[in-house]
C-alpha cells in the first residue's frame, strides 16, 4: 500500500499520456483493494492534469532532442530541475515515478538519490522509471548508473529485461507490454476497400526540433507525388501553425491537430517521424515510410554510438526493415516520394508491409500495460519482488 503522496514527472506528449494512464491505473488498484486514494503531484502536462495531478510545470511542450539540446536549454530546465527537487523535500514523496524524458529524468533521480541520503533515513523514496531509455542502441554504460538509481525499471519490450540482467543484474526490472494496445483495444487494421486510396498521413513529429527538420522534406515530397492526398497530423496548434507556413502549395495538404487514430484508420499509407509514432502505425497495419533528421553534430556523434541497425521500432523489433527508413543525408525528398510510389502502386507490397505490421505487434503481447506497472509498482511498495530481474 503506498500510504503518502507520489511525485510523477513526465516530458513531451507521449510521456504525459502514459504518466496519465498509470495514475488512473494505480487509482483503480487503490480502489479494488479499498485503499485510500493517491495524492499526485509533478510536472507533466494537459492529460495529467486531467488525470487529477497537481502540474507544477509543462514539461509536456518542453520536448528535448538529445543532450545537447538539453544543454541549449539548460537555464530554463535548470530552474525546473531545482524547483521540483525542492518541492520533492518539501512533501517527501514516498513514491517517484519518472517517466520516459530520460535526459532530464535520470539526473532527477539521482538528485533525488542524494538529498534523500542526507536525511538519514527520515526520507527514502521508493523511485521508479517508466519506459526504458535506448541503453541498448547506444552507451549501455548508462544501465549502471540506472542500477545505483532506480528500484524499479519497467520496460515496454520484452527483449529489454535479458538485455538488463546481464549488465545491471541488482536492477529490478519488469516487462509491462506496450501501452500502444491498450488505447486501441478493439482497433482492427481495415482492408484496402475500406482504406482512402493513394491518402498519405504526413507524421512529422511532436517536437519543434523534428517539424523544423522534417517537414521540409516532407512538403517537398508531396509535390512529387501529384496524384496523391495528404492529411498531415500535428500535435497542437503551434506546430501545425509551423507546418502551414512550409507549405509551398498549402491545398494540396490538409493540415489538422489532433485525430491521428482517424488518420491512421483510414489512410493509404503513412509518412512518419522514426519516433514512437511508428508503433502506432505497426497497431493500425498501416505501411509507413520513416524519416529521421537531427543537427550535424548530434548525429555525427550519434552515429559512433549508436550499434543498432534501424531507428524506427518496428525494424529493431523484426530485425529487419519492415518500414523503409531514411536516415540525415538519405532523407530527401526524391527518396521519400520514391518508396512511397512503391507502396502506392504495388498492391502486393502493401499486403506484404500489413503482414510484416501484424507480426511485430504480436511479438508485443497482450493489452494492459498500464494495469501490470500499476501492479509492479505495489509490489514494490509491498515490499514484492516478483518479475524477470529483482534484487
Amino acid at each position: 500500500m503506498i500510504r503518502g503522496p507520489a511525485m510523477i514527472i513526465a516530458g513531451e506528449p507521449s510521456g504525459d499520456a502514459l504518466a496519465a494512464e498509470l495514475a488512473t491505473a494505480l487509482r483503480t488498484r487503490a480502489a479494488e483493494r479499498g485503499d485510500a486514494p493517491l495524492d499526485y503531484f509533478g510536472a507533466g502536462g494537459a492529460a495529467m492534469r486531467q488525470a487529477g495531478i497537481d502540474v507544477r510545470h509543462d514539461l509536456a511542450s518542453q520536448s528535448v532532442i538529445g543532450p545537447f539540446d538539453l544543454a541549449r536549454r539548460y537555464l530554463s530546465f535548470r530552474k525546473v530541475f531545482f524547483d521540483l527537487l525542492r518541492w520533492a523535500e518539501e512533501r517527501r514523496p514516498e513514491l517517484v515515478i519518472l517517466v520516459d524524458y530520460s535526459h532530464f529524468n535520470h539526473r532527477f533521480a539521482a538528485a533525488l538519490r542524494q538529498r534523500a541520503r542526507k536525511t538519514n533515513g527520515a526520507w527514502s523514496p521508493k523511485i521508479v522509471k517508466y519506459v526504458s531509455p535506448q541503453v541498448w542502441a547506444s552507451r549501455p554504460g548508462r544501465a549502471r548508473a540506472m542500477e545505483r538509481d532506480l528500484d524499479l525499471l519497467l520496460c515496454l519490450f520484452p527483449f529489454e529485461p535479458a538485455w538488463y540482467a546481464a549488465r545491471a543484474p541488482s536492477l529490478p526490472v519488469r516487462y509491462v507490454g506496450h501501452p500502444v494496445l491498450d488505447r486501441y483495444p478493439d482497433e482492427k487494421s481495415l482492408q484496402a476497400s475500406e482504406r482512402k486510396r493513394h491518402e498519405i498521413l504526413l507524421l512529422p513529429g511532436s517536437r519543434e526540433g523534428e517539424l523544423r527538420r522534417h517537414w521540409p522534406v516532407m512538403a517537398e515530397m508531396t509535390e512529387k507525388l501529384p496524384d496523391a492526398r495528404f492529411i498531415a497530423v500535428l500535435p497542437n496548434e503551434s506546430l501545425l501553425r509551423q507546418a502551414r507556413e512550409g507549405l509551398a502549395e498549402p491545398s494540396r495538404v490538409t493540415l489538422r491537430v489532433g485525430g491521428l487514430a482517424e488518420g491512421l484508420r483510414e489512410s493509404w499509407m503513412a509518412v512518419a517521424s522514426t519516433g514512437s509514432v511508428t508503433m502506432e502505425c505497426a497497431c493500425f497495419g498501416i505501411p509507413t515510410v520513416a524519416l529521421y533528421k537531427t543537427s550535424f553534430l548530434t548525429y555525427a556523434i550519434g552515429k559512433r554510438l549508436v550499434n543498432v541497425r534501424y531507428l524506427a521500432m518496428p525494424n529493431i523489433l523484426a530485425d529487419r526493415e519492415v518500414m523503409p527508413e531514411f536516415v540525415q543525408g538519405a532523407a530527401t525528398a526524391e527518396n521519400l516520394a520514391r518508396a512511397a510510389r512503391t507502396i502506392l502502386d504495388d498492391d502486393r507490397r502493401w499486403t506484404a508491409m500489413r503482414e510484416d505490421l501484424r507480426k511485430v505487434i504480436a511479438t508485443l503481447g497482450a493489452p494492459g500495460a498500464s494495469i501490470r506497472a500499476a501492479e509492479a509498482i505495489q509490489d514494490l511498495m509491498a515490499g514484492r519482488t516478483s518479475g524477470p530481474v529483482s534484487r
